[in-house]
């Protein structure tokens, strides 16, 4: 894509109301733009990034045997009043009237709506255990929705709702998400904590966060140092043994925390970060089953209430904590797997025929090898062109300029550790396709 036909809206200075670094950094590499309080537009370079972690949550999900199904952002209130779940939520549930003087609502969550629809097609134990789940936009109506999409009042998430014919099944539905977690996180080059959580609205006893581990994060966690030596190479190749290793180890928020009197962990061991909560997992029994009256047939011809479990990842508030884990005081530094593009050309002098002729040629030739490449074949000055791409945080810039060019190199950047070399352009090619 060239800069100069892209919309990249960025900004120099760091807006006012934007406390946080991944929200001050979103807004000023273009990658969002508020529109109500706590709403976002997705901007281009926004949304490819958005798009490359949904794609990474959807492949772990399908991986683990879930089965991806749409459903709609309204709801009707009905649903929620058989679950008995209307009047209780609270005013962060957007409720609306239709024309018809139906109540509805903009849905925060589905476990009313997905136990309905498998309610509707499920019969027997021939029909379980299944996980279904989808990525779909959500509206929480938040008191003080603040620091950009960690914590907005719309925000796209991934929710996955398993059902089991006993306590057993849910068990090993609930191991298989706790593992497509780990996956997830590890895949996107993040730490992930697992902390066991109250479960809140929606209800059971079992129930763990998934905290990344970030200075500017918005929760303070207290957890075993060995947690820190599980390495990712693990996390990706996790089983239920994984599990137990981690869930056995110490792992707790603040406030749970301070009502530990005597702490299992030795001073030397105890560790304290910041943590951002980007995934949650419920395992809830037949509350939602029973109430809304979900029953199949077992094979001695009973009828039971299946057991469920939810399991959410906030999609666009993993954006945020991305660049919390990822960036230095130049702008974002995206991980490899997310980033959207893979590499900045940056053509130093669009008014020399040379140096454009020779940018031109490489940027073909990356097109052709599937690189997906920035040109910021824009008439502007060296500086300007280089505080856009460290902004926007691509892995690699390629730099081609009429001193470099007169001694047969270009410059190579990798955007992580600031390194710099000067390659041939076939070197440099050979490097960025291989």
């Amino acid at each position: 894509m060239r800069l100069s036909r892209y919309f990249l809206p960025v900004m120099k200075e760091t807006p006012s109301d934007a406390q946080i670094v991944s929200h001050q950094l979103m807004l000023r590499a273009g990658l969002v733009r508020q529109t109500a309080a706590g709403i976002y537009a997705w901007l281009p370079l926004g949304l490819k990034v958005l798009k490359r972690i949904e794609r990474i949550v959807r492949e772990e999900q399908d991986r683990a045997g879930a089965v991806e199904l749409l459903m709609p952002t309204l709801q009707s209130a009905d649903l929620w009043r058989q679950s008995g779940r209307y009047d209780a939520y609270g005013p962060e549930m957007l409720r609306i009237r239709d024309r018809h003087d139906r109540d509805m609502l903009y849905g925060p969550t589905n476990e009313e709506m997905v136990t309905a629809l498998f309610r509707d097609g499920a019969r027997s134990y021939r029909d379980l255990p299944r996980i279904l789940y989808h990525i779909q936009w959500k509206f929480r109506d938040e008191v003080r929705p603040r620091f950009g999409v960690m914590r907005g009042r719309e925000f796209l998430m991934k929710d996955a709702y398993s059902f089991d014919l006993d306590e057993a099944g849910l068990k090993a539905s609930y191991e298989a998400m706790f593992v497509a977690y780990l996956r997830t996180f590890a895949r996107l080059g993040l730490t992930a904590v697992p902390v066991k959580a109250p479960t809140g609205p929606i209800g059971g006893d079992l129930s763990h966060e998934f905290h990344i581990l970030a200075d500017t994060g918005e929760s303070a966690l207290f957890y075993d140092a060995a947690i820190e030596d599980i390495s990712r190479d693990e996390l990706l190749a996790a089983d239920a043994s994984t599990i137990a290793r981690l869930t056995g180890l110490y792992a707790m928020e603040e406030e749970e925390h301070s009502k530990v009197a005597d702490c299992p962990v030795p001073a030397e061991r105890l560790r304290t970060r910041r943590g951002i909560e980007v995934g949650h997992i419920f395992a809830f029994g037949t509350k939602y089953s029973a109430s809304m009256g979900l029953s199949v047939q077992t094979r001695e011809g009973a009828q039971v209430h299946p057991q469920m479990g939810s399991y959410g990842i906030g999609v666009s508030r993993l954006m945020g904590a991305l660049i919390e884990a990822n960036h230095d005081d130049k702008g974002i530094v995206w991980p490899d797997a997310v980033a959207p593009f893979q590499v900045g050309l940056v053509n130093m002098r669009v008014d020399d025929g040379n140096v454009t002729s020779a940018a031109d040629e490489i940027y073909g030739r990356l097109r052709e090898a599937g690189v997906e490449t920035l040109y910021d074949d824009r008439d502007e000055r060296g500086g300007a062109k280089f505080a856009t791409m460290d902004l926007i945080g691509l892995p690699w810039q390629l730099i081609v300029g009429p001193k470099g060019l007169e001694r047969g190199v270009v410059e190579l950047k990798r955007r992580s550790g600031g390194e710099r070399e000067e390659l041939s352009i076939e070197s440099a090619l050979a490097r960025l396709t291989s």
